[in-house]
């Protein structure tokens, strides 16, 4: 499939103050917005400036150190924490490009800490706090986007269990003269809700709404929220779960921080049970370890919310 952009037309991309949640005319509008897009900028949602700055600035050090002390965090083969870059997985692969370290941050005692980098020297505690921060963020959401859809506000929380796991991505973008190079493929996330720290200056994420490459606009002090594949299936397809990627800049390096969250290992996500009826039908199916599952899919080219999706039957498919 050929998609249209507008990159280059200004447009208005979708913001919400989560500090004004209480308000059903926002909470309406948020519910509007993840109908249709899945993805919004979050002002309002009360953590420091300069904290966020400090966050992007213990990345660029990272990013910044000699490649004998970054490799001190290299990931091993076929493994995704860790620092690197794209995992090979065919000979004519056009490789993203981009470097990451991906961490797992929550359950504290899983966390692998051969991989957490010793320099900066606040890098760990730095992390440490942005996450819970983030971890407070994404929890209000959820609960608000239940109330959005009439749910008890737990219904989306309770699916991921008492001790859900969270991960966070440091990506950095170096200039890459060459257009047809992302620095990230069109993807689909894997969790069910992801907070995005953009560049403060350099722009390159877009998101797919309707067919069309939309550019998410540096709002410095903001947060993109985006939502995964686990929302979509839990609001059987109320929510929106959009295909978003990274352009690379010829001249300019770029840098973003995202934290996600996903379910207790082995834990089974489906559709919310309320969300089920007979103007409605069913239309995923539930299932476990989705990240893998919907790793496996982009891999061989295929949509993983499609694979989920049970085929209407005669009555309900018009």
């Amino acid at each position: 499939m050929v998609y249209e952009t507008d990159s280059d037309v200004p447009a208005t991309f979708p913001v919400i103050d989560i500090s004004l949640l209480s308000s059903e005319d926002e909470l309406q509008k948020l519910s509007s917005i993840l109908s249709s897009c899945g993805c919004f900028q979050a002002i309002g949602h009360g953590i420091p400036v300069e904290f966020l700055d400090k966050v992007r600035e213990v990345a660029q050090q990272f990013f910044a150190l000699p490649d004998e002390e970054k490799q001190k965090c290299l990931r091993a083969p076929n493994e995704a924490e860790g620092y690197g870059d794209d995992l090979v997985v065919s000979d004519d692969q056009l490789k993203d490009c981009c470097k990451r370290l991906i961490l797992g941050v929550f359950p504290e005692h899983q966390r692998r800490m051969n991989l957490w980098p010793e320099q900066p020297t606040d890098f760990g505690e730095t992390l440490h706090e942005y996450a819970l921060k983030i971890r407070s963020v994404i929890n209000g959401l959820s609960k608000a986007m239940a109330r959005s859809l009439k749910l008890e506000e737990n219904s989306f929380l309770n699916q991921f269990g008492d001790c859900p796991a969270m991960g966070a991505r440091l990506n950095f973008y170096p200039p890459c003269p060459r257009p047809e190079v992302f620095g990230a493929k069109a993807h689909l996330d894997r969790s069910g809700v992801a907070v995005l720290l953009q560049d403060k200056e350099v722009e390159g994420l877009q998101v797919l709404v309707d067919g069309t490459w939309h550019m998410v606009p540096v709002i410095p002090h903001a947060l993109v929220v985006n939502l995964g594949g686990l929302m979509q299936v839990m609001t059987n397809g109320m929510f929106k779960s959009p295909l978003h990627r990274v352009l690379s800049n010829a001249t300019k390096f770029r840098m973003s921080v995202t934290v996600f969250d996903e379910p207790e290992e082995e834990r089974e996500i489906g559709p919310v049970d309320h969300l089920v009826n007979h103007t409605r039908p069913r239309l995923y199916r539930s299932i476990r370890n989705f990240a893998a599952f919907n790793y496996e899919c982009f891999q061989k080219g295929k949509n993983s919310l499609e694979e989920l999706r049970i085929p209407l039957i005669p009555e309900f498919a018009g």
